[in-house]
């Protein structure tokens, strides 16, 4: 089994070197990560629900994809290259905005990133990663927004925030 290894980065988001993830995760280190949020021509999200058995916030809604940049992989081909390996397509993404946020979770790890949002549509068919998806759905993101006030348990972190701050250009 490999290492996956992320990207320790100052705030400015300057590489300061490479860490295994989960030893990231454990001590709660910088690194670079990014959020993919897809719509269709509806204006709906794609939304995924987490794995049941991923490291942390497993069975929860989130965005389309997220994960960590490879070393030396632009944030938008990082993107691209997570967006094909869990949700089976693949397609241009521009980037809206980063942010840096800090979050324990029960499981002792912690979530401390660099998260840059990335940007795309989609209409076509795909074939979700079971391994990594458990269901899928397309939601406006007015009735996502209305939930995650109704249900907050059932949501990342992460995207929470970003509903949070970013909800008038994520409408655009």
């Amino acid at each position: 089994m490999t290492t996956d290894f992320v990207i320790l980065v100052d705030k400015n988001d300057k590489k300061i070197g490479l860490m295994p993830k989960m030893e990231a995760h454990e001590k709660g280190v910088l690194h670079r990560a990014f959020s993919v949020f897809i719509f269709n021509d509806k204006n709906e999200l794609m939304l995924q629900k987490r794995n049941v058995n991923k490291y942390h916030s497993p069975g929860l809604w989130t965005n389309t994809c997220c994960s960590h940049q490879k070393d030396g992989e632009s944030n938008i081909n990082a993107g691209k290259r997570r967006l094909k390996e869990e949700m089976g397509f693949c397609v241009d993404l521009n980037e809206l905005d980063s942010f840096i946020y800090y979050v324990k979770f029960d499981n002792g790890l912690i979530e401390h990133e660099l998260d840059h949002i990335l940007v795309g549509e989609y209409n076509g068919s795909f074939n979700v990663n079971p391994k990594e998806v458990d269901e899928w759905k397309w939601l406006a993101l007015d009735k996502i927004k209305d939930d995650i006030k109704t249900n907050p348990n059932n949501y990342t972190e992460w995207f929470k925030i970003i509903m949070d701050n970013y909800y008038d250009e994520l409408k655009n």
